[in-house]
């Protein structure tokens, strides 16, 4: 019952009229009156903000905001893989041989995903990393591991949410939202997926970086509302941190875990 009822609220409320009204306020010179309120609502670290909170003429500016130099310091050795950003890790697994995974109980189709079929079986039984960002988060998207990007594509429209009731009771929220995937090759040779999911009202994902090879730690998008990463590697390439215990909090910079062939790097 409750998760019929969530989803008739969502979809009662999640239209094309409503997302383009909340859209149209949050870029308006007017929403710039809230940014107070909402920074400390959110318990924003100010003191890492490129400006000050009142040089941002909205909220929309505000909330895609850069941070001062060296804020997001890189020590990966090499080999090593960081967070591509400041978000929590909820969940942690290994894709199936179905080509699912399984998030909070609950299933979701890599077809769906990445709608690509050469694509889909390059990561089956590899692993696959979620990374929620919530409206207190910084939303710049930087890349996890130097390498070249081999392909980009957008599928989907409308966005639901994806905090944990969105993905508790919503429906494929990771598969179906509107979503920007970009795979990299890493200079070890693997390939990484990277899946950043639109969320409700304002689910636009801006590319930022303009050529195909990016530096680790490197900018390459932005959310323009809070959102969630989805990581995959392909089968027996990636080796996780060990994590004390999921939901854990993570920053750009941050590792999170290492080609299988680091050895061999750290040898070099």
């Amino acid at each position: 019952m409750k998760e019929t009822m969530y989803r008739l609220c969502i979809e009662l409320t999640n239209g094309r009229w409503s997302s383009y009204l909340i859209k149209k306020f949050a870029c308006s010179r007017r929403s710039r009156f809230i940014i107070p309120s909402f920074a400390k609502v959110y318990q924003i670290n100010i003191e890492e903000m490129e400006k000050q909170l009142n040089e941002y003429r909205s909220l929309h500016e505000f909330f895609i905001r850069k941070l001062k130099a060296n804020c997001r310091e890189i020590h990966a050795a090499p080999g090593e893989i960081i967070s591509p950003v400041d978000a929590v890790i909820e969940d942690i697994g290994k894709v199936r041989s179905d080509c699912t995974i399984l998030v909070k109980g609950k299933s979701y189709s890599i077809h769906e995903m990445l709608g690509d079929e050469k694509t889909v079986n390059k990561y089956v039984d590899g692993t696959y990393l979620i990374f929620y960002l919530s409206p207190s988060h910084y939303h710049r998207i930087h890349c996890p591991a130097t390498g070249t990007v081999t392909n980009c594509w957008t599928l989907g429209s409308k966005s639901y949410p994806v905090n944990n009731y969105g993905l508790k009771w919503g429906k494929s929220t990771l598969s179906k939202n509107y979503r920007s995937i970009t795979e990299i090759q890493a200079e070890e040779g693997n390939s990484i997926c990277m899946v950043k999911v639109g969320a409700m009202f304002i689910n636009s994902i801006v590319r930022s970086h303009k050529k195909d090879r990016l530096v680790q730690g490197e900018e390459m998008a932005y959310f323009s509302f809070g959102s969630t990463v989805v990581l995959l590697f392909e089968k027996n390439t990636f080796i996780q941190k060990d994590f004390p215990s999921l939901p854990y909090p993570v920053k750009i910079g941050e590792v999170i875990g290492e080609h299988s062939n680091v050895d061999t790097l750290k040898a070099q």
